[in-house]
């Protein structure tokens, strides 16, 4: 853009001024609770009293904060003009992050309007991480530690530390590591253990991290124990021929199993009642019995 507009009249030149308007950052940042510049300089202009205008643009939705020579919406009691038309923000918060654009109107010039969009980030440290670390692993079993942030902007990235030293994402990359078995995403906080090993007993903490700062979770130990299947086998076994002994021992004694059984064989004949004569049928396996009265 040129700061003014050559025309000839009768073979001579004259300027026509125009409203030209530029800035030292149209990216800037600033961490939460700090001042920040949003620089809008007028680099050309013949009107001496311009109208000059802030909007703020969050989600497509334009709103002022600066008009009528007021400051105005939630930047209220916290920003001001620095003339002739840069906005300083004295305290920053979250949700200060979106575009800001400057609008200078010139009555007077022949170019009488420009703006400029500047685009405002407020970084916002860490909050202290929610840290998940199993308590107990079985040695060769698998094993996830999780890490979870969601406060910071922007968003985090997570380091795992085991004895507090960093545990790096490539197990390869460190001779103290390279016979781990585990991944680690720094984007989601998981360190994901595919078999543990008894030195895989430690104390581990995570940090989340962005370009405000950082946080951590305090140490958490995860145990590896070991695991003896002939031991616990063996005492499987022991358990249960206990339980069978004490079973036949408790029915002996309830008389579960007597000697004597009632058969054919060894079955005894009631003893004959007075008056009563018994006799065999030859087709029966039973007694049958006759009467007889003695008078």
């Amino acid at each position: 853009m040129t700061t003014s507009c050559e025309q000839s009249n009768m073979g001579g030149y004259f300027n026509v001024l125009a409203v030209i308007l530029k800035t030292t950052n149209d990216a800037p940042w600033a961490n939460e609770f700090e001042s920040i510049e949003l620089s809008c300089l007028i680099e050309s202009i013949s009107t001496k009293n311009p109208r000059i205008e802030w909007k703020k643009i969050k989600d497509g939705e334009p709103s002022y904060v600066y008009f009528e020579k007021k400051i105005s919406g939630d930047l209220e009691g916290r920003a001001m003009i620095r003339e002739p038309a840069t906005l300083v923000i004295t305290n920053a918060t979250r949700s200060d992050s979106a575009s800001y654009r400057c609008e200078v109107s010139a009555q007077t010039d022949l170019k009488s309007f420009d703006e400029i969009l500047i685009n405002l980030v407020v970084r916002v440290k860490p909050v202290v991480p929610k840290c998940a670390v199993p308590k107990s692993v079985p040695v060769g079993t698998a094993a996830e530690l999780r890490c979870v942030e969601d406060q910071g902007f922007p968003k985090s990235q997570y380091q795992w530390f085991r004895n507090k030293e960093e545990i790096p994402d490539d197990p390869k990359t460190s001779p103290k590591f390279i016979n781990s078995s585990y991944t680690l995403n720094a984007e989601t906080g998981t360190l994901k253990f595919s078999a543990v090993r008894m030195n895989d007993s430690a104390e581990y903490f995570c940090r989340a991290k962005n370009d405000a700062g950082h946080s951590e979770c305090g140490p958490q130990t995860m145990e590896i124990y070991d695991i003896n299947i002939a031991r616990i086998i063996l005492g499987v076994l022991v358990v249960v021929l206990l339980c069978i002994t004490v079973g036949l021992c408790f029915a002996y004694k309830r008389g579960y199993f007597a000697s004597q059984k009632q058969t054919g064989n060894n079955y005894k004949a009631p003893a004959k009642g007075e008056g009563v004569d018994y006799v065999r049928a030859e087709d029966e396996g039973d007694f049958r019995h006759k009467s007889s009265f003695v008078i």
